[in-house]
């Protein structure tokens, strides 16, 4: 069985201590591979270099929601630039996030257009934070929906809109949300979405599954997901991994 976490953040200072020694052990845990994503331009360094160390790693660029006011044009062209590398593969971590408001909304909505525009010119896919904003998020994909295609990472929205995106060419990434005990919604939009549409990821080092949900996540317990969507859709776990393992390639135009 062979799996591929869509969105991680192993860059993050919890990982300090042990990150090597996890990245070292994801093969004999089923994961083949995962995509580092960026929140800060200050990180680009950083996944850049993950993804040269790793064969099977790979990167976004991009300026999440929260960071919005720091969206000049200097860190515009520094995402830009980033595009050019062949493993820097999206641009993400971007959207809006009506929840924390860290960065005002119409910064935000400005910040959101301009990556998404710098995604068109590259034709790279996007990596979408949506969170409370789902009527913003959908207006400025849906005027943009010819031209580039993503995922809705953590995905939180209706089953409607989900099927709106999928009929735009976008994927949907359920992560250790999916076995909470309250994501009666989730599964019932997992379970009723086109396979060949979902992919899955961890997010980590947060959003850890059950049974070990308030512990530190890592791509080492990405199974977890994978089990609960194999179970929810009444499919064997190996036929989901490898449909998941397929979408995520073709979500990032890579090979493994």
């Amino acid at each position: 069985m062979k799996l591929f976490d869509t969105h991680a953040h192993l860059m993050d200072a919890q990982f300090d201590p042990d990150r090597n020694e996890i990245i070292g052990s994801l093969a004999e845990a089923g994961v083949s591979g995962f995509l580092e994503a960026c929140t800060e331009t200050e990180d680009i360094p950083k996944v850049q270099a993950l993804t040269l160390l790793y064969d099977f790693v790979f990167g976004s660029a991009g300026i999440h929601p929260h960071s919005a006011n720091s969206a000049d044009k200097a860190n515009l062209l520094r995402v830009e630039r980033a595009l050019e590398q062949k493993k820097i593969v999206a641009v993400g971590e971007i959207g809006l996030d009506y929840h924390y408001d860290f960065s005002p909304r119409e910064r935000q909505r400005e910040a959101f257009a301009e990556q998404l525009d710098l995604a068109v010119q590259a034709k790279k896919p996007v990596i979408i934070h949506d969170r409370e904003a789902h009527g913003d998020v959908m207006a400025l994909l849906s005027a943009r929906c010819s031209k580039l295609g993503g995922v809705l990472h953590c995905y939180s929205g209706s089953y409607e809109d989900a099927v709106r995106y999928v009929d735009m060419g976008f994927y949907i990434a359920f992560g250790g949300a999916l076995t909470f005990k309250n994501a009666t919604k989730q599964r019932a939009i997992a379970q009723k979405l086109p396979l060949e549409r979902i992919v899955i990821e961890t997010d980590c080092p947060y959003m850890t599954p059950e049974p070990l949900r308030g512990t530190r996540n890592s791509p080492l317990n990405l199974h977890l997901t994978l089990e609960k969507l194999a179970e929810v859709r009444g499919m064997p776990v190996s036929e989901a991994a490898e449909a998941t393992l397929q979408n995520a390639m073709a979500l990032f135009g890579i090979s493994l």
